[in-house]
């Protein structure tokens, strides 16, 4: 690690600390709406925790209020569309339900910035340098959530992940945060085509990357 990443590191970590610290207390009254809504509209638990690997691959609880009701038969609620109700979709469509991700910043398994968590299931799914998107702290947003979110297809979002782990910077990290409040506001790429969510990752899957080869111009300098 030479001087410059470390001082960028530094930095990034204490603003994240900063940051996500200040966000917990001011949406506070929010999540404690949110968690109300949440059991009485979904039921229990209110908040959605699922093992997530961070950085190095290291195993982590990602905490995120419920979308979705429980899986039922009986009620023939099976398949995520089945599952996802109008009202988790309100809240995936303003992102409300991540501000219990905040806490995972702030203990150290997140950053603000980075390359979104996924499955445990897939470690062993990555090639070599899919797999390089674990190099820094997962985030809470990222590069490929602001290019598109989930209407890309998987090579897109990981070689725009593997271009973030390449160019980061302080100049990337703001791009990205100015790009993901205006994400939200728009509503852009809440679900894949044809799909509630985001379709699963195979091992090999494979696609253009013109997501990238289209915007990377557009990014902030890294020097």
């Amino acid at each position: 690690m030479n001087r410059d990443s470390a001082g960028y590191d530094f930095a990034k970590r204490g603003g994240d600390v900063l940051f996500a610290t200040i966000a917990l207390v001011i949406s506070f009254p929010v999540q404690i709406v949110i968690a109300t809504l949440v059991a009485v509209k979904l039921g229990r638990p209110v908040l959605f925790a699922q093992p997530r690997p961070g950085l190095s691959g290291r195993i982590f609880t990602l905490y995120k209020f419920r979308t979705m009701k429980n899986v039922d038969s009986a009620e023939d609620l099976r398949t995520d569309a089945e599952r996802l109700t109008p009202f988790g979709m309100a809240l995936r469509a303003t992102s409300l339900d991540e501000l219990p991700t905040l806490i995972n910043v702030v203990v150290g398994d997140m950053s603000l910035v980075g390359p979104r968590p996924l499955l445990v299931a897939y470690l062993d799914r990555y090639t070599a340098e899919q797999a390089r998107r674990h190099d820094v702290r997962p985030g809470v947003t990222g590069l490929a959530q602001v290019m598109g979110r989930n209407a890309l297809s998987w090579a897109e979002k990981f070689a725009l992940d593997v271009y973030y782990v390449d160019h980061r910077s302080l100049a990337m990290d703001v791009f990205i945060l100015f790009k993901t409040v205006r994400a939200v506001v728009k509503r852009d790429g809440i679900s894949a085509a044809d799909n509630a969510t985001m379709p699963e990752f195979q091992s090999g899957q494979s696609g253009h990357t013109g997501a990238l080869d289209q915007d990377r111009e557009r990014f902030p300098a890294s020097d």
